[in-house]
């Protein structure tokens, strides 16, 4: 049976080089929770900002709109974390939510008043802001060796 009562340094174990390399690989070389975090908490007041604000009864289409673009941003951030090799393509989708975010309250809402507007530019500011993170977040891991 093997003696497994010595802990000693990790640095001196024979297959530390490979796991180093794994870990970078299974990273991509970026730190998962720079951006995938604060994407994921911006998709969840999208969708329950309506609420938090309290123009459910004056705007319902707005409702509906940011509940919808709430959840897929929320949904764009899990899969940055979950297959972040496969998801970054994605990433110019979080700016073209961002746009939309910022131009919705005139297209899909009725007179909307300040405070709307003022709710939906600042996420689609941010969106647009975060998924250009994201885009350089993933032309910078593409790019390297």
């Amino acid at each position: 049976m093997a003696d497994v009562s010595h802990r000693g340094d990790m640095t001196s174990h024979p297959d530390m080089t490979e796991m180093r390399a794994r870990y970078a690989r299974v990273l991509g070389g970026r730190d998962v929770a720079l951006v995938d975090g604060p994407v994921f908490l911006l998709g969840i007041y999208c969708a329950v900002s309506p609420w938090i604000l309290h123009y459910t009864t004056s705007q319902p289409a707005l409702v509906a709109h940011n509940l919808i673009v709430g959840i897929a941003i929320g949904l764009l951030a899990l899969g940055f974390t979950a297959a972040p090799a496969r998801m970054y393509g994605l990433s110019w989708a979080m700016s073209a939510l961002g746009v939309w975010m910022i131009i919705a309250p005139w297209v899909v809402g009725t007179s909307p008043d300040t405070g709307v507007v003022l709710n939906n530019v600042i996420i689609g500011g941010l969106a647009v802001v975060l998924g250009l993170i994201c885009v350089g977040s993933s032309a910078r891991t593409t790019r390297a060796p």
